[in-house]
């Protein structure tokens, strides 16, 4: 038996009393993180969450959280047995130079790693996904999106109106110099028809390895319409089946309805950070194409 810690940091605009606050509320907890929440907050206390929105936890009975350690608005952890082996979460607040700002250490540490395929990522996955929803909280609620791992399809679908047409829109998808403005894609190549190359450029090492993440080729294509390529998984690990990207355009009024849709994942848990990362590219496509072309 050998024991296995995931280790995260965070950087959240808000203050150490605040994140503690969505951390142990069940008011909110039950917005951000779970559909059902019990709650005594004390050490020893019960941390019970539960439902469709938890990983391995649908129902109460198997919900057996517990508080392990509670310093507010400083230190938190409790226990959570998650695929047959017993885990703790700790997480550390403290104060950045402004007041308003606030640094999160988080460690997940299992007794052992669980038996099954991709278990660091799927831990790593987890705490991205977390992180994505809590900070969405603490900016608004907007952003939040709750996985359902009930769902034997799981899908993102995120979508913008833009203030431009759906010619002008389409565009900015398949021309790699407004790509380089919106999407990070200085090196992107697009051959823009069904069966063409479709990169956005990106390389990138993660794990040791070299990787060229990001989409390959296109699927399906409909001038000023519809745009779907592969995505192969972004850790570079070809055991993964690759995902596909939708873009959808529709005209609303004078505008244009966005919509991308990510598919073809085979666990939901593997959403990861994608949510925030398609909602913060749609947001920074609107500003491009309504006031840079």
């Amino acid at each position: 038996m050998s024991e296995f810690t995931h280790e995260f940091s965070w950087d959240i605009d808000a203050t150490k009393d605040a994140i503690f606050a969505a951390l142990t509320s069940p008011d909110a907890l039950q917005n951000w993180f779970a559909e059902h929440v019990e709650v005594h907050q004390s050490e020893g206390g019960a941390f019970k969450f539960w439902g469709k929105h938890t990983i391995e936890t649908p129902t109460k009975s198997q919900a057996t959280q517990k508080i392990t350690s509670y310093n507010p608005p400083q230190q938190f952890a409790f226990s959570w047995r998650l695929y047959g082996r017993e885990s703790e979460i700790s997480f550390e607040l403290a104060s950045s130079d402004d007041d308003n700002k606030s640094k999160v250490t988080g460690r997940h540490v299992f007794s052992e790693l669980p038996d099954i395929a991709r278990a660091r990522h799927l831990i790593d996955d987890l705490w991205k996904l977390n992180h994505g929803n809590l900070k969405a909280f603490l900016d608004g609620g907007d952003s939040i999106l709750l996985p359902d791992y009930d769902d034997p399809s799981p899908e993102i679908h995120q979508s913008i109106l833009i203030d431009a047409p759906r010619a002008e829109v389409f565009q900015a998808l398949i021309t790699p110099e407004i790509l380089a403005k919106w999407l990070w894609a200085e090196n992107a190549a697009i051959e823009p028809k069904k069966g063409g190359s479709y990169s956005y450029g990106w390389n990138y090492e993660i794990e040791g390895n070299k990787v060229a993440g990001g989409p390959t080729k296109i699927l399906d294509y409909v001038e000023n319409e519809k745009l779907v390529t592969d995505w192969p998984d972004w850790r570079g690990d070809k055991s993964v089946p690759a995902q596909k990207i939708t873009w959808l355009l529709a005209d609303e009024g004078r505008k244009t309805r966005v919509t991308v849709i990510h598919s073809g994942f085979t666990r939901t848990v593997d959403f990861s950070d994608y949510p925030f990362g398609w909602g913060g590219f749609l947001a920074q496509l609107k500003d491009v194409v309504e006031n840079d072309n």
